[in-house]
């Protein structure tokens, strides 16, 4: 019996420091990365603010060529809804809306996940020229996460991992508008 108090009582003060812990880590995500692509500033926002175009260059859509998509409003445009299920669980359910557009500069989406977890997220995609023929493009993403899954921050690096997804993705990006 003293052995089963023990266990409990280490079990409790572990849930109690993690709980502890979770209270001084930040909950705030923010990953952005950057490429420059040799093609005008008006050729490079005309193709990335058409969310459908994601499709060809995005790491998670082609994570799974089997999965549903779903399509609502006019493409390019304030209002515009791309929805995604998919069996795969790194890809999961959810849905990207474009937000606000500021034309030629700036995308702004609100992402919408529902599985495997569901949460909020921000994203962004920003031109800005380089010279008459060469444009930078920020991709950037901002969400919370919640206390206490909060502490899983300490043993993941949330930038790397989403840094690196949008890294391949506008390494794709580059390719396909440079052909």
């Amino acid at each position: 019996m003293k052995i089963l108090k023990r266990i409990g009582l280490f079990l409790l003060g572990l849930i109690a420091l993690i709980l502890i812990t979770a209270l001084f880590v930040k909950k705030d995500l923010h990953a952005e990365r950057e490429v420059v692509i040799n093609k005008s500033k008006a050729d490079v926002f005309n193709y990335v603010k058409y969310l459908k175009n994601q499709n060809d260059y995005s790491k998670w859509a082609g994570m799974d060529p089997a999965m549903k998509k779903e399509f609502r409003g006019t493409d390019g445009t304030v209002g515009f809804v791309s929805a995604w299920e998919s069996k795969n669980k790194n890809v999961g359910k959810g849905e990207q809306k474009i937000a606000a557009l500021k034309e030629g500069e700036r995308i702004d989406y609100e992402i919408h996940f529902i599985k495997p977890m569901e949460s909020m997220a921000t994203s962004y995609m920003i031109t800005e020229p380089v010279s008459e023929n060469q444009t930078k493009v920020r991709w950037g993403f901002d969400s919370k996460m919640t206390y206490p899954f909060n502490v899983m921050r300490l043993f993941m690096d949330m930038d790397k991992m989403i840094g690196d997804d949008f890294n391949t993705g506008l390494s794709n990006l580059k390719s396909k508008l440079e052909k």
